[in-house]
């Protein structure tokens, strides 16, 4: 294959595993930031971000030359044949992906980008960028793609390096087959699109996923008025291969860095296209709900019964983070779930793998051991599905706990096991 060079903007999680992913392939990698201590970090093998195998992947590729780490897009796009864009495109007024990001990049290296190079557009970004990044970019010879990403918080390196697929967009062909060459050792299925098809894709996808989190949290409570297990019932639906057994399982709602975003930005292209997505819409409102009803959940283990009063009631949290491995707290549902047990008047200590207890989470006071978190609390709540939780000694926490109530809000732990150490528990779905 050939080697190409290509400078990459951003080093979040996006930005550092495509560079350092890419570095593995065999490219010349040069990553830029404008944070100079992140630099500086990374040019020492430093990685600050809790995903496996990227500081390995940093490292092998700092020792072998492939990859390297400057301050500022200006100095990494000089002689780059592929600049790929991986800064936040976070959540705007009303919902619509804020680009200002984009934007100031393009505005500071349009005058250098060396004729010929392909801007890749690696963000999630609405559909539309790639037309509007060539209209600030004013170069007739430089193209832009889209290549939307496909990466798991807390499996980004193994997605990059066993995609599902590859997709590209452009209207240019020949800039889209050099971008898709990158990826040519990973043998993955390459899908190859106009801008418009590739960016679309991204947000269908995660909206597709929300929608799948959100119906199954739906179904759980149908599956507790019914007296149904949603275990069994998410099994049966799981063998179908139409609908496979990922994001079939009920839990606090969905959040992290990228569904809520998303399924804002998506209505917001909807409406600006005159479409009411209905369907959409009642993923994100089934979402919120899914959140209060948690507290209820909550309140009734603790108090027997709906509608009673969580003053002064202190609770052990396990689990803060958006999702298992890794140490995200961006829009993350336990932290949602805690604000609302807060204002409902709960005292709350929480406990997570990925956090020190030096950690400001404001409301909630974090400890270092999740037998602490268990000292003299009316119940302990499972918001986050690590599965460490499962191999807690479970009759060690009973006798610290005040009274033994357990509220599995991920679905992760033997109720067998958990009442055999003397808790009742309570699980979402479940009899």
């Amino acid at each position: 294959m050939f080697v190409r060079r290509i400078a990459v903007v951003g080093t979040g999680y996006v930005g550092l595993t495509t560079g350092a992913c890419l570095a593995s392939l065999g490219h010349a990698v040069v990553c830029a930031d404008v944070d100079a201590g992140k630099v500086e970090r990374l040019s020492r093998g430093e990685v600050d971000i809790l995903e496996p195998g990227l500081a390995e992947l940093v490292a092998e590729g700092l020792a072998s030359g492939r990859l390297s780490f400057v301050l500022g897009a200006s100095a990494a796009v000089a002689d780059a044949e592929v600049v790929f864009l991986c800064v936040p495109t976070p959540m705007g007024v009303g919902g619509i992906a804020d680009l200002a990001a984009v934007e100031s990049v393009v505005d500071e290296t349009r005058d250098l980008l060396p004729s010929g190079c392909v801007i890749v557009n690696k963000s999630t970004v609405p559909v539309g960028t790639a037309v509007r990044t060539a209209e600030l970019l004013r170069r007739d010879d430089v193209a832009v793609v889209s290549n939307p990403e496909f990466l798991r918080e807390g499996s980004a390196v193994r997605d990059f390096l066993n995609p599902d697929r590859i997709v590209v967009g452009c209207d240019q062909q020949d800039a889209a087959e050099r971008v898709a060459a990158l990826y040519a050792r990973l043998g993955a299925p390459t899908v190859l699109t106009d801008a418009a098809s590739a960016e679309m894709v991204k947000y269908a996808a995660n909206c597709f996923l929300a929608m799948k989190l959100s119906y199954v949290n739906a179904v759980a409570e149908l599956c507790e008025r019914l007296g149904a297990n949603i275990t069994d019932v998410t099994e049966g639906m799981g063998y179908d291969k139409r609908i496979g057994q990922a994001f079939l399982s009920p839990g606090p709602g969905w959040g992290g860095s990228c569904l809520p975003k998303d399924t804002h930005a998506m209505l917001q292209v909807a409406d600006a296209a005159d479409f009411e997505f209905r369907l959409l819409r009642a993923t994100i409102d089934t979402n919120e709900r899914q959140r209060q009803r948690m507290v209820e959940k909550v309140r009734l283990a603790v108090t027997g019964k709906r509608g009673g009063s969580l003053s002064h009631v202190r609770l052990g949290l396990l689990g803060l983070t958006f999702k298992a491995g890794t140490d995200d707290l961006r829009d993350s549902p336990a932290l949602a779930v805690a604000a609302l047990l807060r204002q409902a008047g709960a005292e709350l200590v929480g406990y997570d793998p990925a956090l020190s207890g030096g950690t400001d989470l404001g409301s909630v006071s974090l400890v270092d051991d999740p037998y602490q978190v268990a000292k003299d609390v009316d119940a302990l709540v499972v918001l986050t599905e690590w599965p460490d939780f499962r191999s807690l000694d479970w009759a060690r926490l009973a006798e610290t706990v005040r009274q033994p109530v357990v509220v599995d809000l991920r679905n992760i732990l033997d109720p067998d096991v958990i009442r055999r150490a003397g808790f009742t528990c309570t699980s979402l779905g479940r009899r």
